[in-house]
């Protein structure tokens, strides 16, 4: 991993806490799952029909038949489950995944992701991202704050097809944490390394600043 996305990976580690069902969306959320650390029991869920997803496997260790929603090879804790796919949305719908980490492409000021197609590029599907964002209890979006051409991807209005509206509950990118409350964004964090003014320059949804971060410029 690049040290930005290392950064954000980390972070989003500490979201996840003891007992928790947790589902990873393809992409860098993926990589969450050889953090966690293992004093901590977490059943990782995958809308594919697997209940106790582990670390990737070591070289010469995968089973072509054990996959994640990725369609990555992956490997299973002890006593997890298998099921079809209606079970495992039953399990998402129902509201017993607790915390969704996933991937985005743009978030807006609003809560609202937009995660799942670029217009003109090829989609295989639109995946299960539309029903985590409503079903999940909480749902946390991994990202890199910049796009490759060096657009931000925090914006005041997303312009690429939506996943959901106002349905982020904390944003985590290479420069900073943003959480959506009722009374709209509001930074929450530095990453290691940035500054109020590297996040303003980078940002071009509107937002507040918490107070401890102001307190701590001051």
């Amino acid at each position: 991993m690049s040290g930005s996305r290392s950064a954000i990976v980390m972070r989003a580690v500490q979201e996840i806490q003891d007992g928790m069902v947790v589902n990873l969306g393809i992409g860098m959320p993926t990589l969450v799952a050889n953090h966690i650390p293992a004093r901590m029991q977490v059943l990782l869920q995958s809308e594919n029909g697997l209940l106790g997803i582990g670390p990737y496997p070591l070289e010469g260790e995968a089973d072509p038949d054990l996959i994640n929603a990725g369609k990555e090879t992956v490997t299973a804790v002890p006593g997890a489950s298998y099921f079809d796919s209606a079970e495992s949305f039953a399990m998402i719908r129902g509201g017993h995944v607790e915390l969704a980490i996933l991937g985005g492409m743009e978030v807006s000021e609003q809560g609202d992701l937009a995660n799942w197609m670029i217009p003109g590029k090829m989609v295989k599907g639109m995946g299960g991202a539309m029903d985590l964002v409503h079903g999940a209890r909480r749902v946390v979006v991994v990202m890199e704050h910049m796009s490759k051409h060096g657009e931000s991807k925090v914006k005041a209005a997303c312009t690429l097809p939506l996943t959901g509206q106002r349905v982020v509950d904390r944003l985590i990118t290479d420069l900073a944490v943003f959480d959506f409350t009722e009374q709209g964004m509001v930074l929450v964090e530095l990453q290691e390394g940035a500054t109020l003014e590297q996040v303003r320059d980078h940002t071009e949804a509107r937002y507040a600043v918490a107070a401890e971060l102001e307190r701590g410029r001051a």
